[in-house]
């Protein structure tokens, strides 16, 4: 039974791990098809001798070992926020460590949020660059493909984003055997070329690397704005621990990936030193010419899965950044019975297609792409240093010393990245920068705005208890025989919508029912922990509904569950009454006038608290109050 158990084990830890490959690392794997086309190009003015391609080899191959190995592997993977990762997860960790420091709290939540906005400017030039680099292929069979690449490469982009609305459950099955294909494919056909020029495993030596950018003086940050290219996708690791665990995600990388890159980067080398006009593409050249047309459909399908992480990782990003309150709420369609993290928004995802072809249109090849990748990804990198450091320090308790030593290298690190790919800024790298700045700014809104309206509601409205009491004293009013559910933000106060009704219909139900939701900052919050009841007086009681920010909503659930604490709601006779509040901007205190009209806007817009609570649309009543910011 035993020995069973054992294999069981095994072949799940077999899945897992297959998994993690192809959709973890489909970001970081395609890197190779771009970066040392970039490193070389002669606007970077790093002439192509034996030399400068071992040092340049060796920098990537010791850069992947320190920000992938040594930093997310071995340490941010442990940083894990109740089995889940990504910026988001590791924000609320790193402010909840914090403790009562509420001013610190609120600076770690607005800098993860910041590098949470950046994540969907990768979100963009992800999928353009990497679908681009790979199309681009075609230029190497013929030149006479060269003006169809932005065509077929937005083609294959459109068609990506038209089938998100049916779920990733069928394809994701391919992903894993589509990225070992590919891995594999990487470490043979650079092997091949290391084998005839075995000078290039020279690289393996450090000092390579740093006499390579010792040797760059001031240009060593124009050399490390390309070379970060081959670094991009190493937050994939983190972000998506929850989906397959820490170990399965550490055995692809060491056992698998790690070494079917490094291959390819020192076969490129070996290539280009034998061969120089091999600059023009690289990735390509180190294919015989009858398997070019294979390798550019084997290319694409993997640049197309890379795409398909990042866009899912927006979707999974933007429902928890609904859920912690930052922005409005989206329709959310669940794409699979099975999986409640397969999920599609229709609103991100047509914002995002967009964005890409923008992206595509506008700079044209992957070429000027590169000016734009990297300052995103580089810049969140580093805020995940930052909150790794009040992770080690307040969670894990480790001395300052030890706590600055574990992420003082990293930091530094990460600031030269983030230093070198400022330098393209003009370039190119303003537009996911801008595109961040934009997202954070309305995310920072409608925190804000939703701080300011509850302020107006504990203002303005009656304290709860003392005004129920009243009402069930009065032996005159008229009662309905239904359960009311009264949703409200604040359980202290009255709900707009019991006033309302009680001054429009002048009817009470026999059993009323106030409702809070709180979202908490974990991950998941447990079914025993799920609902609070407390009786207040007679035919009312208050309930709390307690989620974390990867729950699923469903309040009719959640009242189910308040059957085992001694209140039991018939769903089938309960009606659910909420109040939609117009915001009203006027000046004064509170935020910049723009800032309120923006809010009431996305106020406007929000989407249905009904679809988003998952309430049956035939027992809802929402009645509308005018609020004043």
């Amino acid at each position: 039974m035993q020995k069973d158990s054992s294999n069981h084990s095994r072949q799940g830890m077999a899945a897992l791990t297959l998994g993690a490959i192809g959709v973890v690392y489909g970001d970081i794997g395609t890197s190779p098809l771009y970066t040392l086309k970039e490193v070389f190009n002669p606007a970077i003015g790093i002439p192509l001798t034996a030399d400068n391609l071992i040092g340049a080899i060796s920098t990537i191959f010791w850069g992947l070992m320190i920000v992938v190995t040594i930093k997310y592997v071995l340490l941010i993977l442990r940083a894990d926020n109740r089995g889940e990762g990504g910026i988001m997860a590791l924000t609320a960790l790193a402010s909840h460590a914090c403790g009562g420091a509420s001013r610190k709290r609120t600076v770690l939540l607005l800098i993860g949020v910041f590098g949470a906005a950046l994540f969907y400017g990768d979100g963009v030039i992800t999928p353009a660059i990497s679908v681009l680099s790979a199309v681009e292929g075609l230029e190497v069979v013929t030149p006479a493909f060269k003006p169809y690449v932005v065509p077929i490469s937005i083609g294959v982009l459109v068609g990506l984003f038209m089938v998100q609305r049916h779920g990733t459950a069928t394809i994701g099955k391919l992903f894993g055997p589509i990225i070992v294909v590919w891995f594999l494919a990487l470490a043979a056909t650079g092997l091949l070329q290391i084998v005839q020029q075995p000078q290039i495993l020279a690289a393996l030596n450090p000092w390579h690397a740093f006499t390579f950018l010792q040797s760059r003086g001031w240009h060593l940050f124009a050399a490390m704005g390309a070379i970060v290219l081959a670094f991009t996708g190493a937050e994939a690791l983190y972000a998506d621990m929850g989906h397959f665990g820490k170990r399965p995600i550490q055995i692809a990388w060491t056992a698998f990936v790690m070494p079917a890159l490094a291959l390819n980067y020192m076969g490129q080398g070996a290539l280009m030193m034998r061969d120089a006009t091999a600059l023009a593409n690289p990735f390509f050249r180190l294919f015989p010419q009858a398997w070019l047309i294979p390798a550019v459909i084997l290319s694409t399908a993997a640049t197309v899965i890379a795409s398909q992480a990042v866009i899912s990782g927006a979707f999974s990003m933007t429902r928890q950044a609904m859920q912690l309150g930052f922005l409005p709420r989206m329709q959310v369609m669940f794409t699979s019975t099975k999986e409640a993290g397969q999920i599609y928004l229709p609103g991100v995802n047509w914002v995002l297609l967009i964005g890409v072809v923008l992206a595509i249109v506008g700079f044209g090849s992957s070429s000027a792409l590169a000016s734009a990748y990297g300052i995103a990804v580089t810049v969140t990198m580093l805020i995940t240093t930052l909150l790794t450091f009040f992770v080690v320090r307040s969670a894990w308790h480790y001395p300052l010393a030890l706590a600055l030593g574990v992420t003082g290298v990293f930091l530094a690190f990460d600031a030269v990245l983030v230093a070198a790919c400022s330098l393209k800024f003009l370039q190119g790298g303003w537009f996911p920068l801008v595109m961040g700045g934009a997202i954070f700014t309305v995310m920072a809104t409608w925190k804000r705005g939703r701080e300011l309206l509850l302020e107006h509601i504990r203002r303005d409205d009656p304290e709860l208890l003392p005004f129920i009491t009243a009402l069930a004293a009065d032996e005159h009013a008229m009662r309905a025989s239904r359960t009311a559910v009264y949703a409200t933000a604040n359980p202290g106060t009255v709900p707009q919508a019991l006033m309302h009704n009680l001054k429009h219909n002048q009817v009470l139900h026999e059993r009323n029912v106030i409702l809070c939701v709180v979202i908490h900052d974990v991950p998941w919050v447990p079914f025993s922990d799920r609902v609070e009841v407390t009786p207040l007086v007679r035919g009312f009681w208050q309930v709390v509904v307690n989620y974390g920010f990867k729950n699923s909503p469903d309040i009719p659930k959640a009242l189910a569950l308040c059957k085992e604490h001694g209140l039991d709601i018939n769903l089938f006779e309960t009606s659910y009454f909420l109040s939609r509040e117009t915001v009203v901007p006027t000046p004064g205190s509170g935020m910049a006038h723009w800032r309120e009209k923006l809010f009431a806007a996305m106020s406007r817009n929000a989407g249905s608290a009904v679809e988003f609570f998952r309430l049956p649309n035939n027992c809802v009543i929402e009645l509308g109050t005018r609020v004043q910011i």
